[in-house]
């Protein structure tokens, strides 16, 4: 279905072939953008722009450059939705370093060069999305790297935010609670017992819908207001 629109709205998401980024690109399609994915694997909706990226390979961000460029044209507005991200079972005690700077290129870096490569095609009105996550200001087990990652790109979102005063491009972390994706499963399982144990920590009682957090990304890319924000999209986690 052809959709119209009065601007010329880009968004630019990476990994947005499954979970987060795939609702995500679903909900900028339907608000008149047009989408380009950054992942190495394909979005299966047909309107999206794919260019296959090992955001883990060296020089990525130069070595594709061109291509994305050209993919993203001179738009009105662009969003940068930085979405991928990996999450894997580690703890202090255990975590190389290694295997943090590996996460940390990933999680982190990765968001900096892109941010900075497209910054010239970004005009009055664009933004820059973190999706970050409730472990962006607290803490869990075995999650080390990734808790640490997510901290680290809510000061990145805070710190970008204020280099670009007066420039008309607006920030927010978005901070995803317990959201039912498959990075999610592969860290703790389908175990129902399991999914219930974590269930009862939140206010509704149930995982969150990837869709239901897309909803506050699309909302953020249009709403300048929320500049700098960091924005908790959990359902409400309840404190023990």
């Amino acid at each position: 279905m052809q959709r119209e629109t009065t601007m010329d709205k880009c968004a630019l998401i990476t990994g947005g072939s499954k979970g987060i980024g795939l609702a995500c690109a679903g909900a900028f399609l339907d608000s008149g953008y047009r989408v380009i994915n950054l992942s190495r694997n394909p979005c299966p909706l047909n309107e999206v722009s794919n260019i296959a990226v090992d955001m883990l390979e060296e020089d990525w961000h130069r070595k594709h450059l061109e291509l994305l460029l050209a993919a993203v044209g001179e738009p009105d507005q662009l969003s940068l939705v930085h979405n991928a991200a990996t999450l894997r079972k580690d703890s202090a005690d255990s975590l190389s370093a290694e295997a943090l700077r590996e996460v940390f290129e990933l999680n982190v870096v990765a968001p900096l060069t892109l941010t900075q490569a497209l910054r010239p095609r970004m005009q009055d009105g664009s933004s820059v999305l973190f999706i970050a996550s409730t472990l962006g200001h607290k803490a869990v087990a075995n999650s080390c790297s990734y808790v640490t990652s997510k901290h680290a790109l809510i000061g990145l979102m805070r710190a970008t935010c204020q280099d670009f005063v007066g420039t008309g491009i607006h920030t927010a972390a978005i901070c995803p609670g317990f959201t039912d994706t498959a990075m999610l499963r592969s860290h703790i399982g389908t175990d129902p017992a399991v999914e219930a144990s974590i269930a009862s920590n939140v206010a509704f009682g149930r995982l969150i819908r990837p869709d239901e957090i897309a909803a506050v990304v699309s909302f953020c890319a249009a709403n300048a207001v929320v500049n700098g924000s960091v924005i908790d999209a959990n359902l409400g986690q309840i404190e023990r």
